[in-house]
């Protein structure tokens, strides 16, 4: 059994946080991979994709609370966490029929704009696309 020191993590989104307390771990979804941070971490910015963020509180009994997260940024300094993203679901969370709603929403926009008709950013538009599919994963009703 490891004596992992806790540092302060935070992860929040536009509407507040979702998660804020000590952690063990944190475990959030780079853009080029995942990205794993113990306590005295050295800094570090990066920018979040859409996909599944873990916090362990108690990493050897197992105590972990997952979220489906979208795009954002990530922050580690002085032995505490910040992940900035649009949005956080707890995974125990997550509404089915709402994430199968926002994928077929993002994807009929997303259709839009490759035909010319919508002017939307596509860029926005797909990393919804891979937030609402990231909720049916991590829920597991894929």
């Amino acid at each position: 059994m490891a004596d992992r020191k806790k540092f302060d993590v935070s992860l929040v989104t536009p509407e507040g946080p979702a998660f804020e307390g000590e952690a063990e771990v944190i475990v959030v979804p780079g853009a080029a991979g995942d990205i794993g941070v113990l306590a005295r971490h050295a800094p570090l910015i990066a920018t979040l994709k859409a996909g599944s963020t873990r916090v362990y509180t108690d990493w050897d009994a197992g105590e972990v609370q997952e979220f489906a997260t979208g795009p954002g940024f990530f922050q580690v300094q002085l032995d505490r966490a910040i992940a900035l993203v649009d949005d956080a679901v707890k995974a125990t969370d997550i509404d089915d029929e709402r994430a199968r709603r926002q994928l077929e929403e993002a994807q009929a926009e997303l259709e839009r704009v490759e035909r010319g008709e919508s002017s939307a950013d596509r860029w926005q538009l797909e990393q919804r696309v891979r937030h609402a599919e990231n909720q049916l994963t991590v829920s597991g009703r894929t």
